[in-house]
């Protein structure tokens, strides 16, 4: 028997819904119906709300996520649950979507580490997402929407969130008393990054080709804001030595730079590489810096919980605009042409 690898998770996107159906940028996503099926044991159906976007969903329109169509777009959703067969979820709960697959049965998930699952995968890549009118999903992969947030704030927090989270607090283990630097503010993972290190009580700088979102930066908590040319001579500075954290997702463009920023045993986070998949290190800046080069991807349902809680605290996503699902494309073009600050959110279900 040939080896196929790990089964898929299942997740079943239906009704209405927007379809990645050829790799030709935003306007390979169309709406289209989706059959009504039977509910799986151990799974809910939520009507989703809002739905909103990641720069994934337009990699995956262009085809670089080598992912073969059609596909229904988008991790991030919120709504109401209409049918349980899991006695923790009723008809009318309000719900947001934990955006990471897992088995939820293996060593690693029992650890609490769902991102080291051998079926590990992003919801909307990995399998039909939330841009759509019903979505049937693991009932363990529901969590309680936060009575704080709207409903287009509820589906504009949890990947990037949960992504930003882990970088900070897990992977390069921020702590109040020290500088991050914020690579390339303005992107959904970039913002939350600003916020959530605000949050914990560090100092935040940050880098944008844009002077208006470094002014949305700024206005955010970030304390300085570089243009995103040669900013390290800006940083060291503003600092003296560096910043003890860098959070990275540009790659190539950036890096060298970012590497030039960092404080004596500074942490490079990195969670994408938007500018291109490989990048030169220069190795002695590495070792005598004795800096660490991180990679994270996700993150796991005891995280996402911690995301939950600093919600309940106060800590808020920042929604750049709102389509309706028919706007699709036009939501697309706009992360396509880098216009946004923070998350663009689609409208599902008034």
């Amino acid at each position: 028997m040939t080896d196929t690898g790990p089964l898929p998770i299942e997740v079943f996107s239906q009704g209405r819904a927007a379809v990645f159906e050829e790799p030709t940028g935003a306007s390979g996503v169309r709406v289209r119906e989706r059959p009504r099926t039977k509910l799986r044991d151990g799974h809910v159906e939520v009507q989703i709300k809002t739905a909103s976007l990641n720069h994934l969903d337009l990699w995956l329109a262009h085809g670089a996520q080598r992912i073969p169509p059609p596909r229904v777009i988008s991790a991030d959703g919120a709504g109401v649950v209409t049918a349980s067969t899991d006695r923790r979820w009723h008809e009318g709960d309000e719900v947001v979507i934990f955006p990471t697959l897992c088995c939820w049965e293996c060593d690693a998930c029992r650890a609490g580490e769902n991102v080291l699952c051998e079926r590990f995968g992003v919801l909307g890549e990995h399998s039909d997402g939330t841009a759509c009118e019903y979505l049937q999903i693991d009932a363990r992969n529901v969590f309680p929407k936060p009575s704080e947030l709207s409903w287009e704030e509820a589906a504009a927090f949890p990947l990037t969130f949960l992504t930003a989270w882990r970088m900070l607090t897990t992977r390069a283990r921020l702590q109040p008393d020290e500088t991050v630097l914020v690579v390339g503010a303005g992107a959904g993972v970039a913002v939350a990054a600003i916020v959530i290190a605000r949050h914990i009580g560090a100092r935040v700088l940050a880098t944008s080709r844009s002077e208006q979102k470094r002014q949305r930066a700024m206005e955010l908590g970030a304390e300085a804001t570089f243009d995103s040319a040669k900013f390290s001579a800006a940083v060291r500075e503003v600092t003296g030595d560096g910043v003890d954290v860098v959070f990275e997702h540009v790659g190539p463009a950036t890096l060298d730079e970012s590497m030039r920023s960092l404080a004596m045993e500074g942490r490079i986070v990195t969670c994408g590489s938007t500018s291109g998949v490989k990048a030169e290190i220069t190795m002695p800046r590495l070792f005598f810096r004795h800096a660490a080069l991180l990679g994270s991807t996700m993150g796991n349902a005891s995280e996402f919980e911690s995301v939950l809680r600093a919600i309940d605290r106060g800590l808020r996503p920042t929604v750049d605009g709102i389509y309706p699902l028919a706007g699709v494309q036009q939501a697309l073009e706009r992360l396509d042409n880098s216009e946004q600050f923070g998350k663009v959110v689609l409208s599902i279900a008034g």
